[in-house]
């Protein structure tokens, strides 16, 4: 299907019609398409868009031609090939559903569009690798990790990467406060299915925090993690997860998360060789030792002796920009050439970390990272050909058929 309503004949009548918008436009302003109006895309369009300056709303597409209301004022398309292609747009925002962000993100970039992809940017890491490889460099690829914005983990990148820490030996990260209701995992088929979502909290939830994870200590070099399918709810994948993760340096961490847990917690402490970090309840404390502790712990005369410590609040205000400033670097990087917050390139990490907890949680083995993209993806198809899970929808649109899988 094609447009919308008087938008249908204009846009279609003739090639010419679309190629005349594209040579009238200046790029003074971005027009963005959007494809995918449920809660994120539909948030974009009425909440995020308006609010940026030199973004202007194409264009917008869904499946479902009732959601098409959400910006009646502009054209509308139920395919994002016609969108894609409509030449309406400069750049477009993937919303839909997981599977949707490598497909739709390669034929984009094959047009020439700059792409702003939703989290995470694909499923599994062989699409992540498929998805990288189309762009050439020649158009702006960005991804939507809009908490790298916070000040609270910007300051605490700064204490790493300014050495103020010394060098990182423990991380502990216990992210539980993502609680979601039977109703939730109802609201659409794609929810919560091997074949719809690719897996259940580190794939819809988490890509966040595994981000800011390989973002603030890199990627660790082994991973060996527990996920329990459906503990709290009854779906396919998983909703609770004990990871522990090996860092080339010898430090170690701890990942737990959960969708069952009320009420949750998120704690992120970080020890390192000049002290301990905690963030929680919006404070971020450090306890700064006054002396190396390795150097301490071999110099030292005393038996029970610990070394001196300040104890410091480094002062945070506020969450930063969140989605709008991952916007507005958008536009800034296609118009001006400002480096981007989240290039779309780095977003294949944190889709590696959920990938490889998945992966040693069904073998009871440990992963090494970087693991083999060819053999999870296998792997992957393998539960989606033997899925026999039925679950309960309340709403089935033509949406939750949107997940096109490789």
């Amino acid at each position: 299907m094609g447009g919308r309503g008087d938008h249908s004949s204009s846009i279609r009548s003739l090639d010419g019609t679309s190629a005349e918008l594209a040579i009238v436009h200046t790029m003074d302003t971005v027009r963005i398409g959007v494809i995918g109006l449920g809660n994120m895309g539909s948030g974009h369009v009425k909440e995020n868009i308006p609010k940026v300056a030199r973004l202007k709303l194409g264009a917008v597409c869904d499946l479902v031609e009732q959601r098409l209301q959400t910006a009646s004022e502009v054209p509308g398309f139920t395919s994002a090939s016609e969108l894609i292609h409509s030449g309406l747009v400069d750049a477009v925002l993937i919303a839909t559903p997981h599977y949707g962000h490598t497909t739709i993100g390669i034929e984009a970039l094959n047009a020439g569009l700059h792409v702003l992809v939703e989290k995470p940017i694909s499923v599994h890491k062989a699409d992540c690798q498929r998805l990288i490889a189309s762009h050439t460099g020649k158009s702006v690829f960005a991804a939507m990790f809009n908490q790298r914005t916070d000040p609270h983990y910007l300051a605490i990148r700064n204490l790493i990467q300014s050495g103020e820490l010394g060098e990182i030996s423990r991380i502990n990260w216990i992210i539980t406060n993502w609680f979601r209701t039977a109703t939730y995992y109802t609201s659409g088929g794609w929810r919560a299915t091997w074949g719809g979502e690719g897996g259940g909290v580190l794939l819809n939830q988490c890509p966040h925090n595994l981000d800011l994870y390989q973002w603030l200590f890199g990627m660790p070099s082994r991973v060996r993690a527990f996920c329990q399918l459906g503990k709290f709810h009854d779906i396919e994948v998983e909703d609770a997860v004990t990871a522990y993760l090996e860092h080339p340096n010898g430090a170690t961490g701890i990942f737990v998360t959960t969708t069952g847990e009320a009420p949750g917690t998120n704690r992120l402490e970080v020890v390192g060789d000049r002290g301990k970090v905690v963030y929680e309840d919006g404070r971020i404390t450090f306890t700064r030792t006054t002396v190396s502790v390795k150097e301490f712990c071999a110099t030292s005369s005393e038996s029970f002796g610990a070394p001196t410590v300040w104890n410091c609040e480094i002062p945070v205000s506020g969450y930063g920009g969140q989605h709008l400033e991952v916007l507005r670097n958008f536009v800034d990087a296609i118009l001006d050439g400002k480096p981007l917050i989240a290039p779309a390139q780095e977003g294949i990490h944190s889709v590696e970390l959920a990938n490889a907890m998945l992966y040693s949680s069904f073998t009871g083995q440990t992963m090494e990272i970087p693991i083999d993209a060819e053999a999870y993806e296998t792997h992957l198809k393998e539960l989606i050909r033997t899925s026999t899970h039925r679950k309960l929808v309340d709403n089935v649109g033509p949406q939750d058929l949107a997940g096109s899988v490789r």
